[in-house]
């Protein structure tokens, strides 16, 4: 291990149904042909001690939502991952679209609702995956943060606490 570290955001738009506004990633050097959240990527230099500043610039180059656009996006997740070498450290976000009748496309690839039961079957990153599985059953009834460190077997979630 070398010490690399990858710095990663995504955010998860929500419409008044709780369905999830998905990307289907096409072309990525990290994700491709895959389901992630409705926009995210790395950090810039100058980004990487603030994570929302990240997953709000994304959201716009991705898809021209701004925060007018949503709720309040929640830091919900941050998950750790070793792989290839380094360490993938994701920020997951969670929002609500206050216009669900906005036209919403993304240059990255397509964007598509889902409902809670149709996430189970989809093609996700392996921290994503789970992180969605997570707010599904737990997240969406809190308000916590929690951390989760990546296994063979899963994710490991556990509340992060203010102390």
């Amino acid at each position: 291990m070398e010490g690399k570290l990858r710095n990663m955001t995504s955010i998860y738009i929500l419409d008044d149904n709780d369905r999830m506004l998905l990307l289907y990633r096409m072309g990525s050097k990290v994700i491709s042909d895959s389901y992630t959240g409705t926009a995210g990527g790395h950090f810039e230099n100058d980004e990487l001690n603030d994570a929302y500043s990240c997953v709000m610039r994304e959201l716009k180059e991705e898809t021209h939502l701004t925060a007018e656009d949503i709720t309040e996006p929640k830091l919900r997740y941050i998950t750790l991952k070793n792989k290839n070498g380094e360490i993938r450290q994701n920020y997951y976000f969670f929002a609500k679209l206050l216009n669900n009748k906005k036209k919403i496309a993304s240059n990255e690839g397509t964007l598509q609702w889902f409902s809670e039961e149709e996430t189970k079957d989809l093609k996700m990153p392996f921290t994503a995956k789970y992180v969605v599985k997570h707010y599904i059953s737990t997240g969406k009834n809190t308000d916590k943060l929690y951390g989760g460190i990546a296994v063979e077997s899963g994710v490991n979630f556990t509340e992060l606490l203010d102390f």
